[in-house]
């Protein structure tokens, strides 16, 4: 069993910030990419940052220079820091893991439960 568990989310105004984790935790031998995808009202979910086990990271151009997603692999946490939130970027956010549960078996996807973040203007 794997779990994955947000925090942080809440209501800021535009121009604020606020930064959002996520920790797996359960039977995992390793986690290869890490994320986080959001999902407005009426949308459907989008990427919104990622980072490899090799170190790289990707954002969504609409979220470029504005968000920073970072790893602690000792803690199999990653984060993602939020800064000059607007209303677009409201939704609910979710993390993503590709995680190995034994040796030998093939990665598979796992998901939080979602964090609202709401940006008022």
């Amino acid at each position: 069993q794997v779990q994955m568990v947000e925090s942080g989310g809440g209501s800021v105004q535009a121009g604020g910030s606020l930064r959002l984790s996520c920790v797996a935790s359960g039977s995992i031998y390793s986690i290869n990419d890490m994320g986080w995808y959001r999902q407005a009202p009426g949308k459907q979910r989008e990427l919104v940052a990622t980072f490899t086990s090799g170190g790289s990271t990707n954002y969504a151009d609409a979220v470029k220079g504005r968000f920073t997603i970072s790893r602690d692999n000792a803690k199999n946490t990653v984060y993602l820091q939020m800064n000059s939130l607007k209303p677009e970027d409201t939704a609910v956010y979710y993390c993503n893991a590709q995680i190995i549960w034994r040796w030998g078996l093939p990665q598979y996807d796992y998901w939080g439960q979602g964090t609202q973040v709401t940006v008022s203007s």
